[in-house]
């Protein structure tokens, strides 16, 4: 009999899991000063329900995201955007503390957040303030 491996979106609790961190995140960013005028939705419910299915298709969930929306294609998506150093620290840092609302095993907490940082430095597109 052979064990069945479970996604990492299943190990941590699957779409619940998901959207609470797309919305403690969204929470931090419609604060920010830098942040909030990159998002040109006044609410930023779609940007979140975007988040949310993004990160539960990459992490093994449903591929919901790239049937509504085609190839993530992040680095594109995001040009348009000027996301420097402080732009690229303060998303890391609404990041960071969505993933702590999550209250994961430290095991969870750093894989998910070793993958958001290299997102995050990936996206990064100029070094200009």
């Amino acid at each position: 009999m052979s064990e069945e491996l479970l996604s990492f979106y299943d190990e941590v609790g699957g779409e619940p899991v998901f959207a609470k961190l797309a919305h403690e995140f969204y929470k931090g960013v419609a604060k920010d000063p830098v942040l909030k005028p990159m998002y040109p939705e006044e609410d930023l419910g779609p940007a979140e329900e975007r988040l949310k299915l993004f990160l539960e298709q990459y992490w093994g969930g449903p591929s919901t995201y790239s049937e509504t929306r085609g190839h993530p294609r992040l680095r594109m998506r995001h040009m348009p955007y000027k996301i420097n150093p402080d732009a690229r620290d303060r998303w890391l840092g609404h990041m960071e503390n969505a993933v702590d609302s999550l209250k994961l095993p430290p095991l969870q907490r750093e894989t998910l957040l070793e993958y958001l940082e290299r997102a995050a430095y990936a996206m990064t597109n100029t070094f200009e303030d």
